[in-house]
């Protein structure tokens, strides 16, 4: 069993940035960011191995988001920046043994943490 647990969101406006952190339990293969936006599905955004081969996941989040990972902490990050308001959204750690946007690979979730980002 892994608990994760999200940390960081907040309200911020249109071009500013915040940076999301994931603590994890233990130590886990790969760990991944979802968000769901009102109204919409889940939606991936990154994962990161513990060997740090990553992957973005979107035209709309590349070069503005980064993923990271401290090994040492199980912890991964999400650095948001020039959020826009389409950005908005709870933001889900998830835990999996592969790096993937499939959110039905990863069997460990966190309990999200809502970003909500205005014009």
């Amino acid at each position: 069993q892994v608990q994760l647990v999200e940390s960081g969101g907040g309200l911020v406006q249109s071009g500013r940035s915040l940076r999301l952190s994931c603590a994890a339990s233990r130590s886990v293969h790969a760990m991944g960011w979802f968000r769901q936006a009102p109204g919409k599905g889940r939606e991936a955004v990154a994962c990161i191995t513990a060997s740090n081969m990553m992957g973005l996941f979107g035209e709309s989040v590349r070069n503005r988001f980064t993923i990271s990972r401290d090994n040492s902490k199980n912890t991964i990050y999400l650095q948001m920046n020039s959020l826009k308001p389409e950005d908005t959204a709870v933001y889900y750690c998830a835990a999996a043994n592969l790096c993937t946007a499939d959110a039905d690979v990863y069997e460990f979730w966190g309990q999200g943490t809502q970003v909500t980002v205005s014009a």
